[in-house]
């Protein structure tokens, strides 16, 4: 008996082998990667920044202290916005008050002035700040860092056959609400550039219909007239309406890539004109511009942005005016070509973004003309965002903030380093940690500063 069951099985495993010439493809269940969702939102209350309390956890900002160039002039920005009564409303932020905000920036500006080594400076700022990091869209600090210009278009100051497309400045009857919304929604954008409505609020012409658009998505533009002077306009109000990317609609219909920005958005409306508003009457969110006497584009603090130095964050849930690390990949020209090169660098948390918001989403200011539109296209990559407050024991009055400097790091050889006080009076201590709503946990907004949105980013 067992030789006639050995022998069946032998004759099931030939059997078997015998239709192993065209085999069932078994598919293989490996699990797909995930992918994240940077507009990731918070609970209601919920802040975006977290104090790291293991040291481990803490980066070493040498990296970002080899380089601080214009980083004294963002500070000073922050630092008039901070001054004003209004920015009072901006907090407490959590635990941070609005004085310890302020002391944290004139502690940062002594640094600057104590001209120390990038890895003395390091060391000050671990042993006098608290470093906080923002949640990002995955609970793990995953943060998506885009970048912004300032573009120049050529314009007329008049309505001429070349010159069509204009920019209006807002209405005098517009009325805007604490969030710097009309109170009173106005039409949409189709509504408003097929009609009439606005005639004689024109404050300049442009050339191309998308390029007048482009001034819509990101904020300020410079116009150059035909007779080569300049003049630079700026957000001042919006229509109401929600925002829609023109991106998105381009990435979901296959005419760009998913990783493409302004420039293949440019690139494509050149070449096929006639969609121009096919797209952009998809966003119904209409931007009205003003004159900027100064020339200097604004950000959401009514303050001038600095190039690599000035960030958007959405407000309701970081600290306006505040100093910031990112640590990610910028784009950077290396002779001809543009490659993705490791940035660290400090930065003061001044503008906002109808596309920015989000936890995991930050937007870094690079400057004006194409140069820094060809890089800021380009900027899309993960990083780790960082914020900077003295600690509450290290705190110093506005009067003694020249003496706040590292008191047991050594200077370098050629300069003399002065001793911190030994007994000073703290600031006001930051109250009690408190978790209320965005709207209270961060202030509202002052109407002029309201930002429009830029959907070159995702």
């Amino acid at each position: 008996m067992m030789k006639f069951a050995w022998l069946g099985c032998v004759a099931m495993l030939c059997a078997g082998l015998a239709g192993c010439g065209n085999p069932e493809q078994v598919p293989m269940n490996f699990p797909k990667p995930q992918v994240k969702d940077y507009e990731a939102q918070l609970a209601p209350g919920e802040l975006a920044l977290r104090r790291i309390t293991d040291p481990a956890e803490i980066p070493d900002f040498a990296p970002a202290c080899a380089n601080l160039a214009g980083l004294r002039d963002a500070i000073a920005l922050s630092l008039n916005y901070l001054s004003k009564p209004s920015s009072q409303r901006a907090f407490p932020y959590g635990e941070i008050s609005h004085d310890q905000a302020v002391a944290s920036l004139q502690a940062f500006e002594a640094l600057l002035d104590a001209n120390l080594t990038p890895q003395q400076m390091n060391d000050a700022i671990r042993k006098q700040f608290d470093v906080y990091t923002s949640v990002g869209c995955d609970r793990l600090g995953t943060v998506l860092f885009t970048c912004y210009y300032t573009p120049i278009f050529d314009a007329s100051p008049v309505r001429t056959e070349r010159f069509r497309y204009p920019l209006y400045k807002a209405p005098a009857d517009l009325v805007k609400g604490p969030d710097g919304t009309p109170t009173t929604p106005l039409p949409d954008r189709r509504t408003i550039e097929t009609s009439a409505l606005y005639a004689g609020n024109e404050l300049a012409w442009m050339a191309d219909p998308f390029e007048a658009y482009v001034a819509h998505i990101q904020g300020s533009c410079r116009l150059r007239w035909p007779d080569g002077q300049e003049m630079t306009v700026g957000y001042t109000a919006n229509n109401g309406h929600d925002y829609n990317s023109v991106r998105a609609e381009l990435v979901k219909d296959n005419k760009i890539g998913k990783r493409d920005g302004l420039p293949a958005m440019l690139r494509y409306f050149h070449n096929y004109p006639n969609e121009v508003t096919a797209y952009t009457w998809r966003n119904p969110r209409f931007i009205f511009f003003a004159v900027i006497d100064d020339g200097r584009p604004r950000g959401c603090l009514n303050e001038p942005v600095t190039p690599r130095r000035s960030i958007a964050t959405d407000k309701r849930i970081f600290p306006a005016g505040c100093l910031a690390m990112l640590s990610t990949a910028l784009p950077a020209r290396q002779g001809s070509a543009i490659v993705d090169a490791p940035y660290e660098g400090f930065a003061c948390d001044q503008d906002s973004g109808g596309a920015i918001r989000a936890p995991g989403r930050c937007d870094l200011y690079l400057g004006i003309g194409a140069e820094a539109g060809e890089l800021a296209g380009r900027a899309q990559n993960e990083g780790r965002l960082y914020y900077v407050f003295l600690k509450p024991s290290s705190a110093l009055p506005p009067s003694l903030r020249s003496s706040v400097l590292p008191p047991a790091t050594p200077a370098p050889a050629t300069t003399k380093t002065p001793k911190a006080p030994a007994k000073t009076a703290p600031a006001k201590s930051a109250p009690p940690a408190t978790v209320e709503t965005p709207a209270t946990s961060t202030g509202q907004p002052l109407a002029p500063i309201a930002k429009p949105t830029r959907e070159d980013v995702p």
